[in-house]
C-alpha cells in the first residue's frame, strides 16, 4: 500500500507544473483546454470505466536502446512489477523490443542444450502462427454466429416461423410449396405478428398492429443491448476502432479487450443491429476480433509478457474482423496496413494474410446466409462500363466527400454537446428516444424498414428477369430493334418512380439519423450506415443516367456505344461506386478500401471506377479536413495517439515545447552519488513525475542516465526486503563504482541496474519537426533535452500534443521562417541591447535564464507565445 500511495496523479488542468504526471497519458490533451475540454460524465463513464481522481496510475518508460543488457536485472534477480504497465499508460516500444530480442538469444543460446530446450525453441517459434490460427477460428465463427442470430432477430420484429422458431423469413419459406413467384416471401408457415394477434393479414388494423410490434421489438432490443454494456462492460459500445487504433500505437486501456468485453459485445452487437438503429456490425467485429486476439495471446509467453509483439497480434486480428466482415481476406490485410496498425513488420504482414485467410474459411464453412457468400450483398456484373460514365462516377465521389466532411463535423458537434449537456449523463434514456424515432419513421418506407444490409443488396442487384423488386419496374418496349443476351435499357415504369421518391426520403432519413446513432452507448459501427447513403445516392444517378441513355441515345455521348435495344447502363453498378465513395468520404481509406470492395463484386473491370471515386471522395473530403471519423474520435477523447499521417510544418523548436517552462518549478533531478534513500522518496511523495533525470552533480549538471518512478520506488522496497543495512540515510548510488565513505555511514544502495544509460536526448535547437518524427517513428514516450550535454528539461508526448493543438488555434506560425534556417547558437547579445554575460561551467539556473531570454527574441509575436 505504501508503493501504491506514491503513485497518485499529480496533473492538473492548465497546469504545466509536471513534466509527465502518473496519468498524464489518459490526460494528455487537458493543457490544450482551449478546444478539449474532457469533464467526465455519468455518461463518460461508460466509455472511461472505473477510472476516477483517486485512481492509482504508475508510468513505466524507459525510452532506452541499451534496455536489453540487465533491463529487469536487480540484485542478482527480477524485480516482480519492473517492466510492466499499468492502466492509462504508454508503453516504450523500444525497451518492449530490447526485451524480446534478448528473450529469443537467450532461448537461442539454451536449445541445444536438450531436447527439452529445443521443443521450447520450436514452440517459441511457432507461437506467432498459432496465436493468429486461434484468433482467425475464434472471429469466423463468432461472425458467424452474429450474422444468424442478427438476421433472425431482425425478422422477429415483423412475424415468427410456426414451424421452426429458430427460422428467420426466408428460411421458413424455402421448404414450402405454396409460394408463388410474384410472393416468394410469401408462405402459410411465417405469420406476421397481426395474424397471430388479430387474425388479420391485410386491412388497416393489420398495419398498425405491425407497426406498433414492429415499434415494442425495436424498443425492446434497444433497450436490453444500453443495459447490458452499461452494467457489465462499459466497453463494449461504440465502434471500437479509434480505440483499437490507440492501443495499438501503445496505449494501455486494461479491459478494452477482455473477456466480459467480448461476451458482450458479441450479443448486445446482435441486439443493436436488430433494434434497426442507422448501425452496422462490420466495425465492432474488428473490436471482436481484436478481443479474440488479445485473449489468445495470454497463452503464449512470447506476447502475453510483451506489450509490442502482443500488438502484432492484434494486427492480424484487426486483419481477421475486416475479413468476416465484408469477405475480403486481402482488403482486411490492407486495412489492417493503412488503417488501424501502428507498426506492422512483414512477418506481421504474412501472419494478418493468415489469420484473415483462417476467418475467411470458417464463415464460409458456416455459410450464414445460405448463398454461399461470405456476405449477404455479394454481386456480379457483367455489363462493360465505358469512358463516359466516369463523368457521374467522379460526381458521386464529390457527394462521398461532402457527405464526410458534413458528417464529421455534425457527429463530433453532437458528441461534444452530448458530453457538456445533461442528456448525456443519460445514456439509457438516449438510446430509447434514438430508437424510437428510428422506429417510428422507418417502418412506413419499406427500404429503411429493411434491414441495412438487405437494403444495400437490392440496391447492388442489377435487374434481370427473376427480379421482382420496384426498382426494376420497367415498361417492356417491344420496338426494340437489337436484342442482346442482357435485358436491354428500358423506359422506367410507375414502381421506378415511386422506389425513387421512397429512397430520396430514405436518404435524407439515413444522413439525419447515422449522425444522432454513431457514438451512442451501445455497439455501433459506420462502414454500412455509410454504404447504404452513398449506394442509395449511385442507385438514383445510375436510374437518371439510364433514363437519359435511353431517350436520348442519339445524343453524341451515346450514339458511339449506347445502341437502341442494349444493356449500356448497370444502376447497380453506380450503387456500388457511391457506396465506397460514401465509405472513403467518412473514413479517408483508399486503397483498402478500393480492394473490399473489389473482392465484394469480384470482378477486375470495375476498379478505375471505384479508384476514381474513392480518390476523388477523399480529394474533397481533405479539402474540408484531413482528420477521418475515427482520427475525430481519437481527438475527442483524448487518446494520446500521434497521427502519422498529419504533417508538423510548424518552425519551433525542442525549446519552445520542453517542460519546465518560465515561471515553472525547476526540473526535478537525481545526482549519481549524492542523493540518500530518505531524499530519493521525498522527491517522488513531492513530485509527479514518471521519471528523473540522472546527472553527475549539481556542479556539473551533465546527463548521466534516466530512472523511472515506478522502478526506483521497487527496488529501494526490495532492497530492504532483501538487503540488511538498507536505512533512510543510505547513500544512493547511481555509478559503477561506489564513492568512499566514512567507515560509520550505512550500508550504500547500488541502483545502476535500473538506470537507463542511454536516453533519447535532444538538443534545445533541434526543429520540433525532427522530435515529433522520432516520437512517431520510435514510439516513445519522452525525451531529454540538452545544452552542450547539459540538462534543460524534458519532452515528453503528453507534450508534443498539447503543442500541436495549441499550434492550431494559430494562423501565423510561433516562430518567423528565418529563424528556422539560422544558425543554432544563442546570439552574442540580448534583447537589451547588452553582451551575453558567458559561463564556463554552465548550471542549470543561468541557463534557464539563458533560455529565456533567447526565447524573448525568437518569440516576435506574444500573443502566440505558449
Amino acid at each position: 500500500m505504501e508503493s501504491e500511495q506514491l503513485f497518485h496523479r499529480g496533473y492538473y488542468r492548465n497546469s504545466y507544473n509536471s513534466i509527465t504526471s502518473a496519468s498524464s497519458d489518459e490526460e494528455l490533451l487537458d493543457g490544450a483546454g482551449v478546444i478539449m475540454d474532457f469533464q467526465t460524465s455519468e455518461d463518460d463513464n461508460l466509455l472511461d470505466g472505473d477510472t476516477a481522481v483517486g485512481t492509482h496510475y504508475t508510468m513505466t518508460n524507459g525510452g532506452s536502446i541499451n534496455s536489453s543488457t540487465h533491463l529487469l536485472d536487480l540484485l542478482d534477480e527480477p524485480i516482480p512489477g519492473v517492466g510492466t504497465y499499468d492502466d492509462f499508460h504508454t508503453i516504450d516500444w523500444v525497451r518492449e523490443k530490447c526485451k524480446d530480442r534478448e528473450r529469443h538469444r537467450r532461448i537461442n543460446s539454451k536449445k541445444k542444450e536438450s531436447a527439452w530446450e529445443m521443443t521450447k525453441s520450436l514452440y517459441d517459434s511457432w507461437s506467432g502462427w498459432l496465436v493468429v490460427t486461434l484468433t482467425g477460428l475464434a472471429s469466423g465463427a463468432l461472425a458467424g454466429l452474429i450474422d444468424i442470430a442478427a438476421d433472425w432477430m431482425t425478422d422477429l420484429k415483423e412475424g415468427i416461423c410456426l414451424s421452426a422458431l429458430w427460422y428467420n423469413h426466408e428460411q421458413c419459406c424455402w421448404g414450402s410449396n405454396e409460394t408463388t413467384f410474384e410472393e416468394r416471401d410469401k408462405c402459410p408457415q411465417w405469420k406476421t405478428w397481426a395474424e397471430l394477434i388479430i387474425g388479420q393479414a391485410e386491412g388497416p388494423g393489420s398495419y398498425i398492429m405491425n407497426y406498433i410490434m414492429y415499434i415494442f421489438w425495436a424498443l425492446s432490443f434497444a433497450f436490453l443491448a444500453v443495459s447490458l454494456v452499461k452494467v457489465f462492460a462499459p466497453y463494449a459500445c461504440g465502434s471500437g476502432i479509434p480505440e483499437i487504433k490507440t492501443i495499438l500505437s501503445g496505449f494501455i486501456i486494461r479491459g478494452y479487450l477482455g473477456k466480459w468485453t467480448l461476451m458482450i459485445k458479441t450479443i448486445t452487437l446482435v441486439l443493436a443491429v436488430a433494434s434497426g438503429l442507422s448501425l452496422g456490425k462490420e466495425g465492432p467485429l474488428v473490436h471482436v476480433a481484436c478481443c479474440c486476439g488479445n485473449i489468445f495471446s495470454y497463452l503464449f509467453p512470447k506476447y502475453s509478457t510483451n506489450e509490442a509483439k502482443k500488438r502484432e497480434v492484434l494486427s492480424a486480428a484487426s486483419a481477421a474482423g475486416v475479413s468476416v466482415a465484408f469477405g475480403a481476406p486481402i482488403g482486411g490485410v490492407l486495412f489492417s496496413l493503412e488503417e488501424v496498425s501502428y507498426y506492422f513488420p512483414l512477418k506481421t504482414l504474412w501472419r494478418s494474410f493468415f489469420a484473415a485467410l483462417v476467418a475467411a474459411f470458417v464463415l464460409r464453412s458456416i455459410n450464414p446466409f445460405g448463398n454461399s457468400r461470405l456476405v449477404l450483398f455479394y454481386v456480379e456484373y457483367h455489363t462493360p462500363w465505358y469512358l463516359f460514365e466516369l463523368f457521374p462516377f467522379i460526381l458521386l465521389g464529390v457527394f462521398g466527400g461532402l457527405w464526410g466532411a458534413f458528417f464529421i463535423r455534425a457527429n463530433i458537434a453532437w458528441c461534444r454537446r452530448r458530453k457538456s449537456t445533461k442528456f448525456g449523463k443519460y445514456p439509457v434514456l438516449e438510446v430509447i428516444i434514438v430508437a424510437a424515432i428510428t422506429a417510428v419513421i422507418a417502418f412506413p418506407n419499406p427500404y429503411t424498414r429493411l434491414n441495412t444490409s438487405e437494403l444495400i443488396k437490392e440496391l447492388f442487384t442489377d435487374c434481370g428477369p427473376l427480379e421482382s423488386s420496384s426498382l426494376c419496374d420497367y415498361r417492356n418496349d417491344m420496338n426494340a430493334s437489337k436484342i442482346v443476351d442482357d435485358i436491354p435499357d428500358r423506359p422506367a415504369g410507375v414502381g421506378v418512380y415511386s422506389a425513387i421518391w421512397q429512397l430520396c426520403l430514405a436518404l435524407i432519413f439515413k444522413i439525419i439519423m447515422t449522425v444522432f446513432t454513431f457514438g451512442i452507448k451501445v455497439p455501433s459501427g459506420l462502414f454500412i450506415p455509410s454504404m447504404a447513403i452513398g449506394a442509395i445516392a449511385g442507385r438514383i444517378v445510375g436510374i437518371a443516367v439510364e433514363q437519359l441513355a435511353y431517350y436520348h441515345h442519339d445524343w453524341f455521348i451515346f450514339k458511339e456505344w449506347c445502341e437502341v435495344g442494349a444493356d449500356c447502363i448497370t444502376p447497380g453498378l453506380y450503387a456500388m461506386v457511391g457506396a465506397a465513395a460514401c465509405l472513403g468520404g467518412v473514413t479517408r481509406m483508399t486503397v483498402s478500401l478500393v480492394v473490399i470492395v473489389f473482392e465484394l463484386t469480384g470482378g477486375l473491370e470495375y476498379i478505375v471506377p471505384l479508384m476514381a471515386a474513392v480518390m476523388t471522395s477523399k480529394w474533397v473530403g481533405d479539402a474540408f479536413g484531413r482528420e477521418g471519423i475515427y482520427e475525430a474520435h481519437i481527438r475527442l477523447n483524448g487518446y494520446p495517439f500521434l497521427d502519422a499521417k498529419e504533417e508538423f510544418t510548424h518552425t519551433t523548436l525542442a525549446a519552445d515545447v520542453m517542460r519546465p517552462r518560465r515561471n515553472d518549478p525547476p526540473l526535478a533531478v537525481l545526482t549519481q552519488d549524492n542523493m540518500t534513500v530518505d531524499d530519493i522518496e521525498n522527491m517522488i511523495n513531492e513530485t509527479s513525475y514518471n521519471g528523473f533525470p540522472v546527472i553527475m552533480s549539481k556542479e556539473s549538471q551533465r546527463l548521466v542516465g534516466f530512472a523511472l518512478r515506478r522502478d526506483l520506488t521497487i527496488a529501494i522496497e526490495s532492497a530492504r526486503k532483501k538487503q540488511e543495512g538498507i536505512v533512510g540515510s543510505s547513500r544512493v548510488c547511481f555509478a559503477q563504482h561506489t564513492p568512499s565513505l566514512p567507515a560509520e555511514s550505512p550500508r550504500p544502495l547500488k541502483l545502476r541496474s535500473i538506470l537507463d544509460m542511454s536516453p533519447f536526448t535532444v538538443t534545445d535547437h533541434t526543429p520540433m519537426e525532427i522530435v515529433v518524427d522520432i516520437f512517431r517513428k520510435l514510439g516513445l514516450r519522452q525525451c531529454l533535452v540538452t545544452h552542450n550535454g547539459i540538462v534543460l528539461g524534458i519532452i515528453t508526448k503528453k507534450n508534443i500534443l498539447e503543442h500541436l493543438e495549441q499550434l492550431k488555434q494559430h494562423v501565423e506560425p510561433l516562430t518567423p521562417a528565418w529563424h528556422y534556417n539560422k544558425k543554432r547558437y544563442p546570439p552574442s547579445y540580448g534583447p537589451d541591447g547588452k553582451p551575453r554575460p558567458r559561463f564556463n561551467n554552465v548550471q542549470l539556473n543561468p541557463i534557464d535564464e539563458e533560455r529565456e531570454e533567447t526565447e524573448e527574441e525568437v518569440h516576435l509575436l506574444n500573443s502566440t507565445t505558449l
